[in-house]
């Protein structure tokens, strides 16, 4: 005698299969390899540091025009810290090293 299985009751077997646990862990990694990979991508997205003043060029922003030291003898340190920024929608780029002038006062 002969059992012959319907095409329905195959279908009911394959979707009532257990996955395997190797299986399951992949799918589980994959899947959160992939929103590692699209948060990464789209979710980092750097914001403007300054707003923009300036359109279709660059433009350079230094947070103080002018540093008073007051009296120094000569040959002592003195450190300055300034910020610099790029206020305008184009990228900066320096075609030579900048330099900074010093100007001595009476």
């Amino acid at each position: 005698m002969s059992h012959k299985i319907s095409k329905r009751q195959m279908l009911r077997q394959r979707h009532t299969q257990k996955i395997s646990p190797p299986l399951l862990l992949s799918l589980v990694g994959g899947v959160i390899v992939i929103g590692v990979i699209l948060f990464a991508i789209f979710g980092n997205a750097p914001a403007p540091k300054a707003a923009i003043e300036v359109n279709g060029a660059p433009r350079l922003k230094v947070d103080k025009e002018k540093v008073e030291l007051g009296d120094r003898t000569l040959g002592s340190e003195v450190e300055v810290s300034l910020e610099v920024t790029n206020v305008g929608d184009q990228p900066l780029r320096f075609a030579e090293t900048p330099y900074v002038e010093v100007v001595e006062g009476c």
